[in-house]
């Protein structure tokens, strides 16, 4: 499946069901204390600093609200936004900006978020030659939005769904009975459908490096949970052999010294599965 926001139709599913869920049948609120003739202007307003990433989420969101606001976008995916600077405006029906305002700000704060943690991540290992990545540990249903934000944070992406590249992990290993016969069996299947997917092992060990480039036939080897003095001698032993990958409970206090490695990739799943949402707020200016 593509990460693409371009998937119109995608868009619509996901930002008719966040519409559906919040406002139910109506903005009560808005709809008593508005009249409907009632127009008027908003801000989008950065609270704090940060990497702004939603504009299209954004756009869509108050195109399905009310066709007829007009959003003007003064910051794009991937811009550094300061504390007090305008990101947007919106022109129109004030009933239309307030019914819309809680589902747009959940998308863009939650987006925002995820690109200033991974530019946080990008600017700790620059210049080792290191990329860090993300996982699959994203919100269900919302992951084509969670990772476009590492995009435009800097990251670049793992793969998006379990179609999309084989990664044999420990409960693989345990069920095929071992590495090797993982490995030989992912490769027969693969073979029986004349498919071809990059192929990566995660391992625990030193020896279990050493089985999968014994068997090869791989592209890249994960190297999971393990300290820097083992990290290191694994990537001296794969020695370029194949792509080499850091992954497990890396933190902003350790990923430069796990990129410093010479690992290629560092995936980090706290991207996703534990940002912080940017604080950034709508305000009625007239």
């Amino acid at each position: 499946m593509s990460t693409d926001l371009q998937d119109e139709g995608l868009l619509h599913r996901i930002v008719e069901t966040a519409l559906r869920e919040d406002i139910g049948t109506g903005d009560v609120t808005s709809e008593s204390t508005i009249p409907a003739n009632a127009t008027g202007n908003a801000i989008f307003l950065a609270k704090q600093s940060g990497i702004f990433s939603g504009a299209e989420i954004l756009r869509f969101t108050f195109a399905m609200i009310d066709p007829s606001l007009v959003l003007n976008q003064l910051v794009f995916d991937g811009d550094r936004i300061t504390a007090g600077e305008t990101i947007a405006t919106l022109d129109g029906s004030v009933r239309s900006i307030l019914s819309g305002e809680r589902t747009a700000l959940n998308f863009i704060q939650r987006m925002s978020g995820i690109a200033s943690l991974t530019r946080q991540y990008v600017d700790a290992v620059e210049g080792t030659g290191a990329k860090i990545i993300d996982t699959r540990k994203t919100v269900p249903g919302l992951r084509v939005l969670d990772k476009k934000a590492v995009r435009d944070g800097g990251g670049a992406n793992h793969r998006f769904g379990l179609d999309e590249m084989v990664l044999i992990k420990d409960n693989h290993v345990a069920a095929a009975g071992g590495i090797t016969g993982a490995i030989k069996a992912c490769k027969e299947h693969l073979a029986s459908r004349a498919t071809q997917l990059k192929i990566e092992v995660e391992t625990t060990s030193l020896q279990q490096v050493e089985e999968c480039l014994c068997c090869g036939g791989i592209d890249r080897i994960m190297l999971d949970n393990y300290d820097l003095a083992t990290m290191r001698e694994a990537v001296k032993c794969i020695d370029r052999a194949v792509e080499v990958e850091a992954s497990g409970g890396i933190t902003l206090s350790t990923v430069r010294s796990v990129a410093e490695t010479g690992v290629d990739f560092i995936s980090v799943g706290a991207l996703t599965h534990s940002p912080k949402a940017l604080d950034i707020s709508l305000e009625i200016t007239s």
